[in-house]
């Protein structure tokens, strides 16, 4: 494990594959950490990728360097994070892949700032940019009950659901997520060590209620917000992967993201692949990303 100061955070990430390499950073999501890449990184990293799998705030080894710094889970922080790590590390473009939050940062930067972007793969959600203006519209009573713990996390019960009983919580995430994968109580536990972390209920919490517009964000993103409020289009080399089983954002026949990317755009879906696609199905995102790759080159 290595870390490296990066705007705010003391970033702790894992690398693999040649210096010289390809850079390619892998980012995950809420309740999930770094080892949902362990596979595909290790055949990315064969490749001659040089792969980058950094803890998101909140999650592992990384760190606040202060104290005062607001605990914010906002997209927009998210976003922010990914940019300084890649400047921290010196990393002029590389190719990025993620899913839940962290496929959220990678699409911040690809939107954002293209220029720094080779290529994206975004997993479940393509266009994974949240309309805050749009949240308080209710949807269908189908999707609105997969949200079931989005609005939990709203209550005081919720919060204290994270603190008292975090790995019961995220473990049955786990199991409606993904209701076709047969993870064992080992591989939960391995990315379960990363929910121990001292900032993880804050910025969970901080997540969630802010997506809804219900509390304010870090003054320090509000630029960056003001700019995800437009949704911005997304201008970089994409794949996006969608799982056919994910239990909480299964895709559609129709692709209503596609109108947002603007150059090359495939989406797959995958038959049996629940939420947590790189530990599912490693192969299809290690393709994705070789795909891109070679289109970029």
């Amino acid at each position: 494990m290595k870390t490296v100061t990066a705007g705010v955070l003391e970033i702790a990430y894992r690398e693999t594959g040649p210096k010289d390499g390809l850079p390619t950073v892998l980012l995950h999501g809420f309740p999930y950490d770094i080892h949902a890449f362990d596979a595909v990184a290790d055949r990315l990293a064969a490749a001659g990728h040089r792969c980058i799998v950094p803890f998101l705030r909140g999650y592992g080894a990384t760190r606040f360097l202060s104290a005062q710094t607001p605990r914010s889970g906002e997209q927009a922080a998210l976003g922010a994070d990914l940019l300084a790590l890649l400047d921290a590390l010196a990393i002029d473009r590389a190719l990025l892949g993620g899913y839940d939050w962290g496929g959220r940062a990678a699409c911040i930067v690809s939107a954002l700032w293209p220029e720094r972007v080779l290529g994206l793969v975004s997993c479940g959600t393509g266009y994974n940019i949240q309309n805050i203006a749009a949240a308080g519209q209710p949807v269908s009573p189908e999707e609105e009950a997969r949200y079931w713990y989005q609005y939990y996390f709203h209550s005081e019960r919720g919060r204290r659901a994270l603190v008292e009983n975090r790995r019961g919580v995220c473990e049955y995430i786990w199991t409606i997520w993904s209701p076709s994968w047969s993870f064992d109580s080992e591989t939960f536990a391995l990315s379960a060590a990363a929910f121990d972390n001292p900032d993880f209920v804050d910025v969970v919490i901080h997540s969630y209620r802010h997506r809804f517009g219900g509390i304010p964000g870090d003054p320090a993103f509000a630029a960056i917000e003001a700019q995800l409020a437009r949704q911005p289009d997304i201008a970089v080399p994409t794949m996006v992967l969608q799982g056919a089983d994910d239990g909480v954002d299964p895709p559609s026949a129709r692709d209503y993201d596609a109108p947002h990317f603007t150059a090359f755009y495939v989406r797959r879906i995958l038959p049996g692949i629940g939420h947590n696609l790189p530990q599912e199905a490693p192969d299809a995102f290690a393709d994705a990303v070789l795909h891109l790759g070679r289109y970029s080159g």
